[in-house]
């Protein structure tokens, strides 16, 4: 069946400069909420996001906490530069026995607790020892509290110390272990639909003809929602073909997912099918094109999902439905300015991606103005960041794309920037 010329159907909307369009993502995520949570053990809880707030079951220290292997002591004793007599040497994880007596040192090590009637730590480095006593070197002296951390100095019991919306990483695990959480409450992953359309995509296991190309952007995109902390569901790919296509929307909206990512057939020639299709089955869109490059054809909106096939109520608030060209590259590019912000609201996160940085371009670039262009690039990531620009054939060239490790950020005003100009980059 040929396809119907929609494009009389839909109203054209104006273009958007990428701050308009990432202000309208920013707003609609801001309306997202994480729909559930579920417990998992602290050791799977790596970049999840914390649905509860992590709370200090004890003091933090529970001590007072010797920072320094050194010596226990008064600091005015200590100032005295006069030999101080050992009473003993407390390691981590044991007490002293008796409080420190006037006149007195205690050796100790680095994290245990500092004995009664201490209020400082000279270092072992600034010691002069022998088998009984210690003396401060002269001319140093030491302050009261030096070298000491004291007890409930970093919380208190009952504090909380992590709120819900926190992504999960090393520190926090560690935090999380040392306040005695085995396992976290966690948002769930929402899950991500993904389809591809395309007369021309093949299978990756499929050798393909002579104009045929694999399906590389389903395993892409796959990869980025679930970095981003998505479950990925990935549809079968369909073809440029109207009923196809509404079926395929139609399949992957009964798999009620929590957004839903189209690439491919958004542009304005006669095959491009997706945006009519996902209208007909009652997406509206908030905007179609942005002046970027790549991804320029790029289209968001919302779809109600019913889940009773029989009714036409919508019983599931609007879920964000992005249309993303099908070249790889500017999948790519639109996934990390206007699908990772929205995801990572899915997720429960408070903060929101995309994420620049500021690095020095080491080539010079001369182009035409009117578009915001996010060209492959690779930065350095030294403490003085430099950038240089991947030579690439376009959008669909994958093999620069896997050489970069960044977008290098050219504003939508610029038309020469000269070598070692400080522009921005956008991080993946």
């Amino acid at each position: 069946m040929p396809p119907s010329d929609h494009r009389s159907t839909i109203t054209p909307m104006a273009l958007l400069s990428y701050p308009e369009a990432a202000k309208q993502i920013t707003s609609f995520a801001q309306n997202l909420a994480a729909r559930t949570s579920e417990t998992v053990p602290l050791a799977q809880s790596f970049g999840r996001i914390l649905a509860v707030p992590l709370h200090a079951d004890r003091d933090q220290p529970p001590f007072p906490r010797s920072t320094r292997d050194g010596f226990a002591c008064r600091a005015a004793d200590a100032n005295t530069h006069h030999s101080l007599p050992l009473a003993g040497q407390i390691r981590a994880g044991q007490s002293a026995p008796a409080p420190l007596k006037p006149g007195q040192a205690w050796e100790i090590m680095t994290g245990a607790p500092v004995p009664k009637g201490a209020d400082a730590v000279f270092m072992v480095e600034h010691a002069e020892i022998t088998a009984t006593s210690v003396r401060l070197r002269e001319p140093r002296t030491i302050d009261p509290g030096e070298n000491i951390v004291p007890r409930a100095a970093e919380a208190r019991q009952g504090d909380r110390l992590l709120p819900a919306g926190t992504r999960i990483a090393a520190a926090q695990i560690a935090l999380a272990a040392q306040c005695g959480y085995p396992a976290l409450s966690v948002y769930t992953r929402p899950r991500v639909a993904i389809l591809s359309t395309g007369d021309e995509l093949v299978s990756i296991e499929t050798a393909p003809g002579p104009s045929q190309i694999r399906n590389s952007n389903s395993p892409m995109l796959a990869a980025l929602v679930a970095a981003a902390g998505g479950d990925p569901l990935i549809c079968p790919t369909v073809a440029d073909n109207e009923t196809a296509v509404d079926a395929a929307i139609q399949s992957t909206l009964a798999a009620f997912p929590d957004m839903i990512l189209v690439t491919g057939g958004i542009s304005a020639g006669r095959f491009d099918l997706v945006e009519q299709a996902l209208i007909r089955a009652g997406a509206q869109f908030s905007f179609h094109g942005v002046a970027i490059q790549p991804g320029k054809p790029v289209a968001f909106g919302q779809i109600s999902i019913t889940t009773n096939p029989h009714s036409r109520e919508a019983t599931s608030p609007g879920r964000p439905v992005l249309a993303l060209p099908g070249n790889p590259i500017s999948s790519a590019l639109t996934f990390h300015l206007f699908a990772a912000p929205l995801l990572a609201a899915l997720s429960g996160t408070t903060i929101l991606p995309p994420y620049f940085a500021s690095a020095t371009l080491t080539d010079a670039w001369r182009g035409k103005p009117g578009l915001t262009r996010f060209l492959p690039a690779h930065c350095d990531f030294a403490l003085d960041p430099k950038v240089s620009l991947i030579a690439w054939q376009g959008s669909g060239d994958l093999a620069a794309f896997a050489r970069s490790n960044c977008f290098a950020v050219i504003p939508s005003q610029a038309h020469d920037l000269p070598e070692g100009t400080l522009i921005q980059i956008l991080l993946p």
